[in-house]
């Protein structure tokens, strides 16, 4: 299996454990995310976005409420404001062994590892709302997340992440 990790660092040839700020609670790790999950990743590092997917348990109203017409089995969202610098970013995606890595979130695609890591390969990304878009994922642009984020969290969709939202607009 392979697993990667994003940066906006080209130069990193070595990862070492470290505490996460928002996951002090958790021993240094070195944080990977599978291949169905990459996308996420797919804007700059501090990007705050909502990706969703159509999920069992949806109810009727929540599925007309998020998914209306589109076919799309998966949405992400962002903030409009970030659309420049999401259309301009190159981004690069480590490849790393994963023989040292265990799963940390299934639905999320995230694992940790413990020991230090060494990438196998970097490639240099760019066209990044693009990609997005070639995987069937409909990226949409809002004003503000926070009115997205209050929904989902009150809503019957079960398959969500929320990233950086620490970095979302004022509502």
């Amino acid at each position: 299996m392979e697993l990667f990790h994003f940066s906006e660092d080209s130069t990193i040839i070595h990862f070492e454990p470290r505490v996460k700020s928002n996951r002090t609670d958790m021993p240094p790790v070195v944080w990977a995310i599978d291949q169905e999950h990459e996308f996420t990743f797919y804007v700059p590092r501090d990007c705050p976005r909502i990706v969703y997917r159509r999920s069992e348990g949806l109810s009727e109203a929540d599925h007309a409420r998020f998914f209306g017409a589109s076919p799309a089995e998966i949405i992400m969202t962002v903030e409009a404001h970030w659309y420049q610098a999401i259309r301009d970013a190159t981004i690069y995606r480590y490849t790393l062994p994963g023989d040292s890595f265990a799963i940390f979130d299934e639905t999320a695609g995230y694992y940790i590892s413990e020991k230090a890591v060494d990438p196998i390969r970097m490639d240099p990304l760019t066209n990044l709302i693009e990609r997005i878009i070639a995987l069937d994922v409909e990226i949409r642009f809002t004003p503000s997340l926070h009115p997205l984020r209050e929904a989902i969290l009150n809503s019957s969709l079960a398959d969500f992440g929320i990233h950086r939202f620490e970095n979302a607009g004022k509502f």
